[in-house]
């Protein structure tokens, strides 16, 4: 009998494949195309307290091995996706993971607190729409110039800090290749009271207009993901896992079931898929029966038998 199940924090999921945020939407398009349901989970598209329209210009750019975006956080807000999109995620059998950003703290811990309160208003009735908080710390600090909070230890330390206090749902940080140091970044976290951590977001690039002699896209970096940043994705999942006792869900490239292996024999207890999403739209179906067909081939019975093994 295998065994796909994986468990972060007190959540238990029915197997390792996450949907990442940004990529599946709230999951309804494609549920048009397979049964969602037997994902492990859906990390659902990036909210923030208030609508955002999103960047201007040109907002997606494929590259080779990957594709850069510069979607700008679009999104209706929580309160639209609390009245209008719960209602689809309570029907859902698997974990519902509500990605937040912000550009100030207050925004973070404000929006927090509105999940947690429809959350405890739902479980009062019997139901449930969400089972943790992503939080996104790539986000730019309009205090700081920009900075996304993600970079800075300190800076990222009180938006932890002060959404762990504010609720009692787990809590997942997404934490930012460009950190300065990643290590320290994920340790901070783990010791602020974070159940988990997502690693890792996009990695910054650039594509110019040779012609028009002017970047593509109108904020001139966009983010980078796909199969490009695997490796060095793989690596620093491998390095916090070193040095954090919470689980950690690997993000960055996963086009594939030997990808997936990876990130859990690195040390992943779940992985997210992003851009194979736009590459296939049966991804996360193919990736589970990959995985069941790669453990029956090498005589594995549960993942816990090869996670973190180097």
């Amino acid at each position: 009998m295998i065994d796909l199940t994986c468990r972060v924090g007190n959540i238990d999921f029915k197997n390792p494949i996450v949907m990442a945020s940004g990529t599946f939407g709230f999951g309804r398009e494609y549920g048009q195309l397979y049964d969602i349901s037997r994902l492990g989970g859906i990390s659902g598209k990036g909210l923030t307290l208030h609508p955002k329209a999103g960047n201007d210009g040109l907002r997606v750019y494929e590259t080779p091995s990957g594709m850069l975006n510069s979607v700008g956080l679009e999104n209706p807000g929580i309160p639209y996706f609390l009245e209008q999109e719960c209602e689809d995620w309570e029907t859902l059998d698997t974990v519902r993971i509500v990605n937040l950003g912000g550009n100030s703290i207050d925004e973070y811990v404000q929006g927090a607190i509105l999940i947690q309160e429809d959350y405890d208003r739902r479980q009062a009735l019997g139901r449930k729409a969400v089972d943790m908080i992503e939080l996104n710390i790539s986000c730019p600090n309009v205090k700081e110039g920009g900075i996304a909070y993600g970079v800075k230890t300190c800076a990222a330390r009180e938006v932890v800090r002060q959404v762990r206090q504010a609720i009692a749902l787990p809590l997942t940080v997404k934490l930012s290749p460009g950190a300065e140091n990643l290590v320290e970044m994920a340790m901070m976290c783990e010791y602020e009271g974070a159940d988990a951590l997502s690693l890792i977001n996009t990695i910054s690039g650039m594509k110019i207009d040779v012609h028009r002699r002017s970047s593509v896209f109108r904020n001139l970096y966009a983010g980078l993901s796909g199969p490009a940043i695997k490796p060095i994705a793989l690596r620093m999942v491998h390095q916090v896992a070193q040095h954090v006792a919470i689980p950690i869900m690997g993000i960055g490239g996963i086009v594939c079931t030997t990808d997936v292996i990876e990130f859990i024999m690195a040390g992943a207890s779940v992985v997210q898929v992003g851009t194979y999403n736009f590459m296939n739209l049966r991804a996360g179906e193919d990736l589970i029966e990959g995985l069941q067909q790669f453990m029956q081939d090498e005589n594995i019975k549960s993942l816990d038998e090869i996670r973190g093994i180097l």
